[in-house]
């Protein structure tokens, strides 16, 4: 079976996780923590002035701690800063790289 890189989840499983992650990423086989994780940074992304200590509360219920936390908002806010940055000054994206 062929697998990517390290990983030791077949190409095969990779690609539905990353079509259901392009999709709709409540809808992927992952885990309630990922699924939480990924809730919060969906919402600071999209509605970050929305963001309340519940939403914080809730990655804690998951384990993640005060690092975890704050990593996770911080490379989120970092995307969001960089795409509006490419926006504002026109950067058109590049072609993706051949497979």
């Amino acid at each position: 079976m062929r697998r990517l890189n390290q990983s030791k989840m077949p190409v095969e499983q990779i690609d539905r996780l990353v079509s259901a992650l392009e999709t709709n990423y409540k809808n992927a086989d992952l885990s309630e923590r990922l699924k939480v994780m990924l809730a919060y940074t969906d919402k600071l992304t999209l509605n970050p002035g929305k963001i309340c200590k519940a939403d914080v509360d809730s990655l804690r219920t998951q384990d993640f701690n005060d690092r975890a936390v704050h990593d996770i908002c911080a490379i989120a806010a970092y995307f969001a800063f960089v795409n509006r940055l490419a926006d504002g000054l026109g950067v058109e994206l590049e072609n993706e790289a051949p497979v």
